[in-house]
């Protein structure tokens, strides 16, 4: 069973706007940061956006300067995530990946904690979103 499965992806023209979803399945992800991460051809995996987990339902967001007031992150319980994106740019073009990793530290982690992609623990099959010029 996948525990991290992505939907929403499609093709847009530039300007555009879609929402991704990612549905964690198989255990509660209530102890695990989310994040959206992003490969276009030929590049290596990026990060795009990230929450923390939630205290007393206060979450911690967190952007690549790429994508910073275009795209927003969202979490409406322990194991579903959005990411609005607006104002796309075909350099946007990518799969998107859904990632979970374990925060042992409540709070918002440093930046340079969402970009360790190694770090990750699950990782979803990836949605492909396509921004026409």
């Amino acid at each position: 069973q996948v525990p991290l499965v992505e939907s929403g992806g499609g093709l847009v023209q530039a300007g555009g706007s879609l929402r991704l979803s990612c549905a964690a399945s198989g255990r509660t992800f209530s102890d695990y940061a989310m994040a959206w991460f992003r490969q276009a051809p030929g590049k290596e995996r990026e990060f795009a956006a990230g929450i923390s987990r939630g205290v007393s339902n206060v979450y911690y967001a967190a952007y690549a300067d790429s994508v910073k007031g275009r795209f927003t992150i969202s979490r409406d319980n322990a194991n579903t995530v959005y990411l609005q994106m607006k104002s796309l740019k075909p350099e946007d073009t990518a799969v998107y990946y859904c990632a979970a990793r374990r925060q042992s530290v409540l709070g918002a982690p440093s930046p340079r904690w969402w970009y360790l992609v190694g770090e990750y623990d699950y990782w979803g099959q990836g949605t492909q979103v396509t921004v026409s010029s």
